[in-house]
């Protein structure tokens, strides 16, 4: 008996080879492609000028967290801008872009550059009772833009929730470091209570440009 031979376009099972046995009118689920703010306004075109956009970028960033910390109003824990700016920049520029920014912010300080609220400066400034609050800035940048970088901070309820989170952050980092230098009670009374008023304000601040700066961004662009 010879061998049959079947034609490349013979039915299979009731299907034409390379025709898709599923109908086209089948769901499908979409993937989201999300992207952050600055990724958005600025893309990044790889290579040496990815590289300068990234130092750019960071350079700015430090520029605007040292005005957000000489604004303040005195205290044991300066109340300052500066986790405003801090939010800012983790939910715009993402969780690496934006904590190589603060971790920038805060190597400047470290080698003694007057980048903080008052002119303190140095090693010996991340001992004193300020120390757990700049860790939490880091923290808080990365967490914050992690979670914008998977589409978090789009509508103006997620973008509330994210800042918020990211003080939660910040004050789970100062807090402790309080606590351990002052005790609990203490810490909670100096570092916490006073600027309950002042946090609820950026958060809210906070969100509300985040989610205006994603208005003025074109829907092909996002």
């Amino acid at each position: 008996m010879s061998p049959r031979i079947e034609r490349a376009d013979a039915p299979v099972n009731g299907f034409t080879r390379g025709e898709n046995p599923i109908p086209s009118s089948s769901p499908t689920v979409p993937t989201a492609a999300y992207t952050t703010l600055i990724a958005s306004l600025w893309p990044s075109k790889g290579g040496g000028a990815a590289l300068m956009r990234a130092a750019a970028l960071a350079f700015l960033g430090t520029v605007l967290l040292t005005v957000s910390a000489k604004i303040q109003v005195p205290g044991p824990v300066p109340m300052t801008l500066q986790t405003l700016v801090v939010l800012l920049i983790g939910a715009a520029y993402g969780w690496r872009l934006g904590g190589a920014t603060v971790l920038l912010y805060l190597a400047e300080r470290f080698a003694g550059l007057s980048v903080f609220a008052g002119a303190a400066a140095g090693p010996a400034y991340f001992a004193g009772p300020t120390g757990g609050f700049l860790l939490g800035f880091l923290a808080a940048a990365m967490v914050v833009g992690f979670l914008a970088e998977r589409g978090f901070g789009r509508s103006l309820l997620r973008v509330v929730a994210l800042m918020a989170l990211g003080h939660a952050v910040i004050f789970a980092f100062g807090l402790s470091w309080l606590a351990a230098l002052l005790g609990p009670a203490k810490a909670w009374a100096v570092g916490a209570a006073p600027f309950a008023l002042a946090t609820l304000i950026k958060t809210a601040l906070a969100a509300a440009l985040m989610h205006a700066a994603w208005l003025g961004v074109p829907v092909r662009s996002r």
